[in-house]
């Protein structure tokens, strides 16, 4: 499951719903939390329940943010989505193991009911304040489930005193927890998404001044909040056309001088050993990966709505 873009998609709003199934990201984040109204919660539990479908015609992977485990719905939240086509859970203000494991416990509950195999259901914590950064190890730690860690720099930034629309251009303020977040992710063997870009959405170089920053710290995806911003993302974090013609041939060069019993080999003008061979195979793989996907998504241009209803 390859995430480089997770687009939010309010729960209990049936326009950007059937809206958002035509788009090209990897993932849905349908949001039971921030975008929705204490009053509209369990609406928007039964929509994000009954809209999975649609998602899931066009490639899409279904995630539902959850209520943050402080706020005591979260067990509400699992009792209604979890359900045919949720590929995970993405737990808001995610701060302790303690709160990893409480959930995976829940999870197994709500499995069993909706008649899931054990551990079917995935998770990725969001880390969205100094508390949680600092227990993502333990936090990554506390259940096999997690296929990734996600970054809230909203929340994260206001835990500091501070205001997000004060950010420099540069963002160093952020350097430690995205580089702390990089690192436990790249530990455990799994993706790091960044945080969701914050700033005006007519702010184009920005947007991808901060998308240059994320790659660079080695995050593998982005959430978004905008469908302008899927396009971007999803190229920022894929190998390009030429990344993959040299990997080929690397791959190639290495198994032929490998064949012949040698370790390292002279290519095009570098020294290439094994490690440089699984890079380069690694990159072939999620490119493969990528490619099913985007076949798959390609020709979803609308949706029938009244999936929603049957």
């Amino acid at each position: 499951m390859i995430l480089r873009s997770m687009l939010y998609t309010p729960a209990n709003s049936l326009r950007l719903v059937s809206k958002a199934a035509t788009l090209p990201m990897d993932a849905v984040i349908l949001d039971l939390e921030d975008a929705v109204p204490l009053a509209d919660k369990e609406t928007a539990r039964i929509f994000a329940r009954d809209s999975m479908r649609l998602f899931k015609s066009g490639g899409a992977f279904v995630f539902a943010r959850l209520n943050s485990m402080l706020s005591g719905l979260t067990e509400e939240d699992l009792k209604i989505v979890v359900a045919p086509g949720l590929d995970g859970v993405i737990l808001a203000k995610t701060e302790s193991a303690s709160d990893v494991k409480t959930l995976h416990e829940m999870l197994e509950k709500a499995e069993k009911r909706a008649g899931f195999k054990t551990g079917e259901i995935k998770i990725v914590p969001l880390l969205e304040s100094a508390r949680g950064v600092l227990h993502s190890l333990q936090i990554v730690s506390a259940s096999d489930r997690i296929i990734g860690l996600a970054f809230g720099a909203g929340d994260y930034y206001r835990d500091l005193g501070k205001d997000v629309a004060a950010l420099s251009y540069d963002e160093n303020e952020l350097l430690y927890a995205r580089s702390h977040i990089v690192n436990v992710s790249k530990a455990a063997g799994i993706q790091a998404i960044d945080t969701p870009y914050l700033g005006l959405l007519t702010d184009k170089e920005r947007f991808l001044n901060e998308l240059r920053i994320a790659s660079q710290l080695g995050f593998t995806g982005k959430q978004c909040i905008h469908p302008t911003q899927i396009i971007p993302v999803n190229q920022t974090f894929s190998p390009s056309d030429n990344e993959v013609a040299y990997a080929s041939r690397l791959v190639e060069a290495f198994k032929e001088a490998e064949a012949k019993g040698m370790g390292a080999i002279s290519f095009e003008g570098k020294m290439i050993d094994r490690m440089s061979y699984l890079q380069a195979k690694d990159l072939l793989g999620k490119k493969e990966s990528m490619s099913v996907r985007e076949d798959k998504q390609k020709g979803v241009s609308e949706v029938n709505i009244l999936e929603i209803f049957r």
